[in-house]
């Protein structure tokens, strides 16, 4: 299993939008994502659009992405990338 600790970086937040392309980016591998979200406690299924929307992220949230499978290195680089450049939102 690999995590890393990425900042929620677009002005929006982690809305409707920054789900989407992530649970899209998430389908595309066959490892398990998780998103943990550290300062509440909570952890959801990275995969699941309803799921990343309960966590309701802002500008400035730290998450931990988590990715454990056969294609665990790629999928955690494509999801950070993703992420750190602002869901092409910054």
């Amino acid at each position: 299993m690999l995590t890393k600790e990425v900042t929620i970086r677009n002005a929006t937040g982690f809305h409707i939008r920054p789900a989407q392309l992530f649970t899209e980016q998430a389908a595309k591998f066959q490892s398990q994502v998780n998103i943990l979200v550290k300062d509440q406690g909570v952890k959801v299924d990275g995969k699941s659009i309803l799921g990343l929307m309960t966590l309701g992220l802002s500008q400035g949230s730290v998450i931990e992405i988590s990715v454990d499978g056969p294609d665990e290195e790629k999928a955690l680089e494509s999801l950070v990338q993703l992420v750190e450049g602002g869901f092409g939102e910054v």
